[in-house]
């Protein structure tokens, strides 16, 4: 799904809404609330999206993946770990789309650079893109939307809560890629010259922002603070050094009419009574087994119609913070069959194919049959332990 078709899904969403507002389904008091919650959402998600960008554009993320490269000493094993530890951290905090939209073609990059075959390295990047966005509340719009819904609330709940179960998804995540291209992650290979760099002082200085931005999105301040002074230092900068860099089209547009549509488009199917239906297919608070039983159906769900209304559709039925935990885990995780099921799936394919690499979709379903609930399921053990 390109930007415009995504664009025209929202505007179709927003259509539907407002048709449930004209008819009395959906109270037109309900959309200020619906606003409230999802502004500082929304915001953050443009701010980190133009730090991305910038970033990317300063060569960030190009100089990183060179960098690793050299550090690897040759060895492809090496390389492929600390290629595993970047799209974590990218994952992390700036989020999965980040890792899939601007880290897999530089990731494909530099295995062609180094005579290495890209696949491994494409499916590890989208791959974490999804299982690794459980780390912090920043990772995923999904985590955003849980946050407010913890009774401590915070970062720090948000960890306390999913920190064990993320630590799994990604180990597992990184064992079945290790098993399924061992083969090609074996030997070395003799390293590339390091990429050119045309301004080193925006480089340096996109570096710094990005790096301080880490631990000011988990400092306690609302995520959309920090990145938005991260993101008008960016675009100061590259109004200073280069302002040709600078386009309206670092804003996501599609992204946003397409997520203030599916929002309030949930809000006018939950006031249709979803959320009972919801609660009859996911259960309700109980035992261990009920967490497995949401996080199934979470994985079920977000693999038919995509994370995020998956996501909103079960939010009502989530009732406890182990139930809310086993949720995200079947929307972030999961998402790992379908190539709809994430909106990160998809555009990860849309750069794979710019740079001429093909993933044909049916080994990717097969693999991720595999994947999807083995790394679900372990995920929710922590919880079900509590």
């Amino acid at each position: 799904m390109d930007a415009v078709k995504l664009a025209i899904a929202g505007a179709a969403l927003l259509l539907v809404a407002a048709g449930a507002v004209v008819s009395g389904i959906l109270p037109p008091g309900e959309l200020v609330g619906i606003a409230e919650r999802v502004a500082p959402i929304l915001g953050f998600v443009v701010a980190v999206t133009i730090v991305a960008e910038l970033a990317a554009k300063a060569g960030v993320f190009d100089v990183a993946a060179g960098r690793l490269a050299r550090a690897s000493r040759g060895r492809t094993i090496v390389l492929w770990l600390l290629v595993v530890a970047l799209a974590v951290v990218a994952t992390a905090f700036l989020s999965l789309d980040t890792t899939a939209v601007l880290l897999t073609p530089v990731v494909v990059a530099v295995a062609r650079a180094n005579g290495l075959p890209p696949l491994p390295f494409a499916f590890t990047t989208v791959w974490l893109a999804n299982t690794a966005s459980l780390v912090l509340p920043v990772s995923n719009l999904t985590n955003l939307l849980a946050l407010d819904r913890l009774p401590a609330g915070g970062a720090l709940a948000f960890i306390a809560l999913m920190g064990p179960s993320a630590a799994i998804a990604i180990v597992v995540t990184v064992a079945l890629l290790f098993v399924i291209h061992r083969r090609d992650l074996r030997g070395r290979f003799e390293p590339a010259p390091p990429p050119r760099v045309a301004d080193r002082l925006q480089l340096v200085a996109a570096s710094v922002v990005v790096i301080v931005l880490m631990p000011a999105l988990v400092s306690g301040l609302e995520p959309w603070i920090p990145a938005a002074i991260a993101a008008a230092v960016l675009v100061a900068l590259f109004a200073w050094r280069s302002p040709r860099g600078l386009s309206v089209r670092l804003v996501p547009w599609s992204l946003l009419v397409f997520a203030a549509g599916l929002f309030t488009a949930m809000a006018a199917l939950e006031s249709l009574g979803s959320a009972a239906v919801a609660a009859t297919v996911a259960g309700e608070p109980g035992g261990p087994g009920e967490l497995w039983r949401v996080a199934g159906t979470a994985l079920v769900a977000a693999n038919a119609v995509d994370n995020l209304p998956a996501y909103l559709l079960l939010e009502p039925a989530a009732g406890t913070p182990e139930r809310l935990g086993a949720l995200l885990i079947g929307v972030n995780a999961g998402p790992l069959i379908t190539p709809w099921a994430s909106l990160a799936t998809l555009l990860w394919h849309e750069r794979l194919h710019a740079v001429g690499v093909d993933v044909p979709w049916r080994r990717f379903v097969v693999w991720g049959l595999v994947a999807a609930p083995l790394v679900v399921g372990l995920s929710v053990l922590p919880l079900a332990l509590r």
